[in-house]
């Protein structure tokens, strides 16, 4: 049964440009404030973040999240961020519960924006409600404010992993 949104007084949800920008600006700020943290030496010497590049972030013993560098261009670059935990659970389960998304760095704009998250590989603008997969009307907004909060976290509260010497050896 398909609603008319003209009929029933739903109001269909348009997204506010101007609300998504500012929030993937915070993205980008707190983004590079994140990997400006990690690797400042490098930056200090000029040199950019270069495909392959890490970043870990450990929040407890069971909680961490995980930055990899995935391509760099002039203009742009692509990480992807991954929450990793201890768990004892079943595989597909753990997956629900470890997000992972991609971000594109949008450096001339200076803004961070969701790609792609978890089986969505490209978040529209807007969705229309309900819907097969059940996506929320505002998705993109909402995965872009999660990040925004998975990233004031690791800023707030992730520690870096620091190398122990364990019988004269380095251990990572």
């Amino acid at each position: 049964m398909r609603f008319n949104h003209s009929t029933t007084g739903i109001k269909k949800y348009r997204p506010k440009l101007s609300d998504l920008m500012q929030l993937c600006e915070c993205n980008y700020l707190l983004m590079c404030k994140l990997l400006l943290g990690k690797n400042q030496q490098n930056k200090q010497n000029g040199e950019t973040e270069e495909v392959g590049d890490q970043y870990h972030f450990f929040i407890s013993t069971q909680l961490g999240y995980t930055i990899l560098v995935k391509e760099v261009t002039r203009y742009t670059t692509l990480v992807h961020i991954a929450q990793n935990q201890q768990m004892s659970i079943n595989t597909n389960f753990a997956a629900i519960l470890s997000p992972a998304m991609q971000i594109r760095l949008y450096h001339d704009a200076r803004m961070a924006e969701v790609n792609s998250s978890q089986n969505i590989r490209w978040i529209k603008p807007r969705y229309d409600y309900p819907n097969k997969k059940m996506h929320l009307p505002d998705e993109k907004q909402q995965i872009n404010q999660f990040l925004k909060e998975w990233l004031q976290l690791c800023l707030q509260q992730g520690q870096v992993q620091v190398p122990f010497l364990n019988n004269g050896s380095v251990d990572n």
